[in-house]
């Protein structure tokens, strides 16, 4: 664990923060970030080919998992939680898993990362098989409850990716597909929710959304499976129903959504597709 340098844990490029102004630390922290976008464009090539083999097993009936510990936990669980509001998929096919349950999710669970067994254990709550994929996500690359989860994985022929933030990293050697972004070192010396966790939020953006248009939940650049969830979402999805069916009555579009429970199936029942 010691032959690699962790760039995330290195010291800030920034000396004397409490001596800063606010507009000093703000400017500080938006040149950092940054820098985010063009080291996740370096791995653009192994996102595509994480994106590939996850979009292959979701076609064929299988789910996507997250697992990750703290932060990098936190936001897997985001990204799954917001597939069935956004895409109209059901709730279990995108599952977000963090050290130390779902406590973890707004309280930091003592040593939960550091368990070796317990990530295997709450994949196998789930019944994870080989027809599923499994990311372990992990700033530092070196999380033993990700590592050892990916590896138990392998052993059972169940296909895995990781996204981590320092490079030759164990999380890498212990995934199918991994994904290695190297932001560098933090404005707050090791503090990973910055750069790292906006890294990670950006590629699983890229994943989730990718996944769900190679599942056929977007046509055109709509959302046409949206879940009607609030006033806003119907209102958007009344507008893409008069848009495709040209209507000019609003209520009459908003009956027919209303009617047939989302865009797709409202645009559908007059015969369009």
């Amino acid at each position: 664990m010691n032959e690699f340098i962790r760039a995330t844990e290195q010291p800030s490029h920034y000396r004397h923060l409490e001596k800063m102004t606010v507009r000093e630390i703000v400017t500080a922290i938006n040149n950092e970030d940054k820098t985010v976008a063009y080291a996740v464009e370096k791995a653009l090539p192994q996102i595509e080919k994480l994106i590939a083999a996850v979009s292959d097993k979701m076609l064929a009936g299988g789910r996507l998992f997250y697992m990750g510990a703290g932060t990098s936990g936190r936001l897997g669980i985001l990204d799954a939680s917001e597939c069935p509001p956004t895409y109209g998929v059901p709730y279990g096919l995108v599952q977000g898993i963090i050290a130390g349950g779902e406590v973890a999710i707004t309280r930091a669970v003592e040593k939960a990362e550091d368990n070796e067994t317990q990530g295997w254990a709450d994949l196998q709550a789930f019944s994870v098989t080989d027809k599923d994929f499994v990311i372990g996500i992990a700033s530092s690359g070196t999380t033993p409850y990700v590592i050892r989860a990916l590896e138990h994985c392998r052993q059972n022929n169940i296909a895995t990716g990781s996204i981590a933030c320092n490079e030759g990293i164990p999380l890498s050697k212990a995934a199918d597909y991994p994904v290695e972004v190297a932001v560098g070192p933090e404005f707050v010396t090791g503090s990973t929710r910055m750069k790292s966790g906006t890294a990670q939020k950006m590629i699983l953006n890229m994943i989730s959304t990718a996944a769900m248009i190679q599942l056929g939940r977007v046509e055109d650049n709509r959302m046409v499976n949206m879940q009607l969830s609030n006033d806003k979402l119907v209102d958007r999805g009344t507008k893409m129903v008069m848009e495709q069916l040209h209507l000019i009555d609003y209520e009459e579009a908003k009956q027919l959504l209303l009617q047939y429970g989302n865009v797709k199936k409202a645009v559908e029942s007059r015969g369009n597709t």
